[in-house]
Parts: structure tokens; sequence; C-alpha cells
């Protein structure tokens, strides 16, 4: 169950103020069946920091595969790293330039000591440049009334969904609030209309979530509709700003390299799950037949010379496209000796952390196995039956 604040009612994006969300009344297409174009639909990118590659590569499978689900969505909406995704996708910036700069501001953090802790890092003052040089002059037409950001107001933490922006300058300090996370990216927040907000996954993260045949993507397993998929150990579930995310070791790092950017090859693996998860995603929907594929999957000539990487190899339903591979090749190329020995040294405590509840985790979840597998038993002989525990 959710509250939603009256900010949003009044938008129409959410039940009115003191109401209750109950997440079995979301209702979206299910795996296997038909899409339906008949009916608006919206999309939603969860926050995720530097794992916002991962949208870069749902996007891109998206946009090759059948772009009339990007370009005929009603609305999208995301929080933190997620809107600027779903910003660049409503005033119509390539995904090859999201993902550059994506890679740009990752290789520029792991270029300081300690990193995005370094003093003179400022994460906000590169996005708002990246901002002014990316958005046309035009951006905030093209963004009133389809993009949707969500904002955490910092005096009482309540959620806002803005959606009409009168300036462009007012669009970036929209984007800017929604990214800015408290003490990662400074003390004083920005400011949008005189009132200061921070991070919008602290309240929403899947802006758009409660409206019917919004498709999901967020880069943590759960059950967004394009998310990685774990294995059958996965018996705890937790609920975060309306993302669905599994309590695995596989999410804690996910969560830990959110934060603290890896490697540039490991941004690029990241880039390649979320296409290789959209379109498992497409494939379910039965929408790889609904128009006809890019001329860029026909294309079978490497687009580097450097076959090292699973993302680089010949041209196959799971590629990247050949524009963003070339990018990723290229970042990956310029960027082995840009890290820093302090910046390697910052992410060894998450490392080394990391392979510890990897360690831990696996008796828990085999005792949190058998504990199902006892409450199912008992549930059976007693003649009642509860699909949701026991399925």
């Amino acid at each position: 169950m959710r509250h939603w604040p009256e900010a949003n009612q009044q938008l129409g994006l959410g039940p009115a103020a003191g109401t209750m969300w109950d997440w079995d009344q979301r209702l979206g297409p299910a795996a296997g069946t038909m899409w339906d174009w008949d009916q608006p639909w919206n999309l939603s990118f969860a926050g995720c920091g530097f794992r916002s590659m991962y949208h870069v590569g749902a996007v891109s499978c998206i946009l090759e595969r059948v772009p009339r689900l990007v370009h005929g969505a009603a609305r999208i909406g995301g929080a933190s790293s997620g809107c600027l995704v779903a910003a660049a996708l409503v005033v119509g910036i390539p995904i090859e330039r999201l993902c550059a700069a994506v890679l740009r501001a990752a290789q520029e953090a792991r270029g300081h000591a300690l990193g995005v802790f370094h003093p003179s890092f400022s994460l906000l003052r590169l996005l708002r440049a990246e901002l002014l040089q990316q958005l046309p002059a035009d951006a905030h037409l093209l963004a009133s009334g389809r993009l949707c950001v969500s904002l955490t107001r910092l005096a009482d933490g309540q959620n806002l969904l803005v959606s009409q922006f009168e300036s462009r300058e007012e669009l970036v300090q929209v984007l800017m609030c929604s990214c800015f996370f408290p003490v990662y990216c400074g003390f004083l927040p920005p400011s949008y209309r005189g009132v200061r907000y921070v991070d919008g996954a602290l309240s929403n993260n899947m802006p758009l979530f409660e409206q019917r045949n919004t498709i999901t993507v967020a880069p943590f397993s759960g059950e967004s509709d394009i998310c990685p998929r774990e294995g059958a150990f996965n018996l705890l579930e937790t609920h975060y700003g309306n993302v669905s995310i599994q309590v695995n070791t596989g999410n804690v790092h996910r969560v830990c390299t959110s934060f603290l950017p890896p490697r540039l090859e490991t941004l690029a693996d990241i880039c390649h799950n979320g296409h290789v998860d959209a379109l498992r995603f497409l494939r379910e929907r039965g929408l790889l037949g609904a128009e006809r594929p890019s001329s860029a999957l026909m294309q079978t000539e490497p687009v580097c010379c450097d076959l090292r990487y699973r993302w680089l190899k010949p041209r196959g339903p799971e590629s990247l496209p050949a524009g963003i591979q070339q990018i990723l090749c290229r970042a990956c190329r310029d960027g082995r000796h840009g890290d820093s020995l302090a910046s390697r040294l910052t992410l060894l405590p998450v490392k080394v952390c990391w392979c510890l509840l990897s360690i831990l985790w696996l008796p828990l979840q085999l005792i949190l196995l058998l504990i199902r597998g006892t409450s199912c038993r008992q549930t059976r002989s007693s003649g009642r039956k509860d699909p949701k525990r026991c399925e």
C-alpha cells in the first residue's frame, strides 16, 4: 500500500490524497499476451545513478526493434538518473549522445583521487553543463505534458511529479533537483520555483507506475517489466519508491555501483544487459513482429577490431546497435589508463563487502527455502490454498 500526496492528484497522476495504492491493482499486459496498440501506454525509468547505462541499453533495443513503443508513448517518466533518460527521449536527444555523456561522467569521477568523493569533483556541476549543451532551445515545449519528473520536497519529504515547464532553464532546474542526492551531490539542494527539492527516487522512484500499461524499467532484479532476472533462490523482496527489488547479493552490488562508478568495461556490460533484458521483454509481449527491424540489424561487419568484450561479438539478435558499440569501444580503449590508484582503492571496501555478503547469503537463502517449503506443506495438509506463498 502506498500513500499519494495531494500535489500528484492535482496533476492527475495518482489517487487522491489520503487514499492507498494497492500493488495488485496495477494492470499491465501479462507475459505472453499481445500488445494492444489501441490503449495508451507510458514508460518509466527508475533512478539508479551510474547504472543508467542499463537504461541506455534497454532503450537502444526498443528504438532499434520497435521505435513506436518510445515515439508513441503518452508519457515518459523518471526519477533521479532515470529522468535524464526520459528527458532525452522526449526532446529527441540521440541515445548515443546520452551513452557518451554517462561514460564521460564515470571516467571523470574515476580519474580523481577518492573518485566521486573528491572535493574538486562536482556531479551537479557536470550535469548542468551537459544539460545546457544537449537540450535544444525548445526543450521545455517538447517536454511539457509528456515528460514526468519525480521530485522530493526537502521540507517534508513529500513527492511531486512535474510535467509542465515554463522555460528551458526551469526544465534544467527540475532535472537537477531530481538528481540531487543529499551529501553525495553536496549539502545545498537546488530549487524549483523557490522551493528546494532533492532526489525524486527518495519518495517515488518509478513515476507513472500506478497507471495502466506503464512499461517499467529498472536495473535491479525484481518485478519491473524490464529488469535483470535472478535464480530461483530469491525469496525476499522489498518495494522502495514503487520499485520492486529482490533482496540478494546481486542487487547489493548493483546498488553499490550505482553510487560508485565501476570500470568502463563494466558499464558497457551493464548496457549490454539492458539490451538483452529489453529484447526478452519484447519477445514475451509479442512485439518483435510489430514493426520492421532497423537497417542496422542487417550489418554484419564488426565495428571494432577488439573483440574481447561480449558486446563486440559479431552481429546477432542480442548485439548492441553499431553506434552504441562504437562509443563503448572508443571509451574503453581511451579510458584504460585514466583511473587513478586512489579511485581503485576507494572501491576496494565495496568489493570486499560484496564478497562477504555473497558467502554469508547462501546459507540464509537455504534456511529461508526450507522454512517456505515447511510452511507450504503445512498449508496443503490443512486444506488451505495460498497461491501467493506456495507457487
